[in-house]
């Protein structure tokens, strides 16, 4: 079963057994607006929560994708490098960005569910 969670910086993370698949969130995309270049990660790459793990930019602003949880890099989204605007068209599905093999117990310890993101998002608009 799938396991949902949302950070402040609005990113979401999908845990199914070991792997997390990271994107950002519809609410993410519409402040960006239009994304035209997307910088992955390559395969491999370790990364503690927090760290900033790809690069998004759009016609508004640059912006970073931060690992709400800590692993290694198994897969990248390389559909995105072709066409970033997927992510403008599907965020929280065909448009993520990185699928990391968790790190030890990593977890959603301190991130929202999808109700609580609901709260925050309308606190911040």
């Amino acid at each position: 079963m799938s396991k949902l969670g949302f950070t402040k910086e609005h990113e979401w993370v999908r845990i199914d057994d070991e792997i997390a698949t990271l994107g950002i969130t519809k609410y993410a995309e519409r402040q960006l607006g239009d994304v035209v270049y997307i910088e992955l990660p390559e395969i491999g790459s370790n990364f503690a929560a927090g760290d900033e793990a790809a690069v998004i930019e759009s016609v508004k602003a640059a912006s970073e994708l931060y690992a709400p949880v800590a692993g290694e890099v198994v897969e990248v989204n390389h559909a995105l490098e072709n066409d970033p605007a997927e992510v403008n068209r599907d965020p929280q599905g065909d448009g993520w960005f990185i699928k990391l093999k968790l790190a030890g117990d990593a977890a959603l310890d301190g991130l929202m569910d999808a109700q609580a993101y609901q709260s925050f998002i309308r606190e911040e608009d």
